[in-house]
């Protein structure tokens, strides 16, 4: 087991991606701290439709430590809270996984202000509360922090907030990661295509369409495929690799670049 009694923070982990990657590490032994809005997973219109369990209950039910912390990421007061309750639960903090994140369809004449800023706080400025917070917990070579960022930070196509606010995950990855590399401690992203969650609900059947002929392999993702790249990079295997944002889109970024 690779991540044998490490301790982790999932954001965003009750449905989707986030969810995904925390069964992934529980899988290796990780304990973890599930955080979201709320606690029961969604039902996507088109993808996960039949979940009921939380993340909690299939952690448990693969032999994990669980636990659930009803989080806001875009409140910093709750950011801290949950850092502190993943300590005291666990007794340190090995791994975070900042996940969470929002998209509001529209153009910038469709896009107000407010939700502009939304996706802003939730999608960039929580990785950075989220980090600066967990950053005295990991400051030793088994410190972890991975940001879920996107292809869409690559390129426009997502809505004049969200692509910004991908790239600008990525640029935070390698600010932070020359920040902890004195200490053996490691900072990448992850920047997936299209992977079958429920955020992909305000998509039309074309468009999912469209995706997966734009994707050259021959599936759409799925959270696990997430899940599996953020255990490589939690794991000692990826200790000497920082500062790095790896896609993992079914060949999507091949033909851009």
């Amino acid at each position: 087991m690779r991540l044998k009694g490490r301790a982790a923070i999932v954001t965003g982990a009750s449905s989707g991606i986030g969810r995904g990657i925390a069964l992934a590490m529980a899988r290796e032994g990780a304990h973890v701290v599930v955080a979201d809005i709320r606690e029961r997973p969604k039902q996507g219109k088109y993808h996960e439709t039949d979940l009921t369990t939380s993340t909690v209950e299939e952690l448990e039910n693969l032999g994990a430590k669980g636990l659930f912390v009803q989080t806001d990421v875009a409140d910093d007061r709750a950011l801290n809270d949950l850092i502190d309750q993943a300590v005291s639960e666990f007794g340190g903090l090995d791994i975070l996984v900042n996940n969470a994140g929002i998209a509001i369809p529209g153009g910038i004449e469709e896009t107000s202000i407010a939700d502009y800023d939304a996706i802003m706080a939730v999608n960039l400025r929580a990785l950075y509360v989220a980090s600066k917070y967990a950053m005295p917990h990991l400051k030793t070579p088994s410190g972890r922090i991975i940001h879920i960022a996107s292809v869409q930070a690559y390129g426009g196509g997502g809505g004049p907030a969200y692509a910004a606010s991908k790239a600008g995950v990525v640029n935070l990855t390698r600010d932070t990661a020359l920040e902890l590399a004195p200490f053996g401690a490691t900072v990448n992203a992850i920047c997936p295509g299209y992977i079958e969650t429920p955020i992909q609900d305000y998509l039309t059947p074309q468009d999912i369409a469209d995706s997966r002929a734009k994707t050259p392999l021959p599936r759409l993702g799925l959270p696990e495929d997430i899940g599996k790249a953020a255990v490589f990079f939690a794991s000692d295997d990826a200790a000497w690799i920082t500062g790095t944002a790896l896609p993992v889109d079914g060949g999507w970024m091949a033909s851009i670049f």
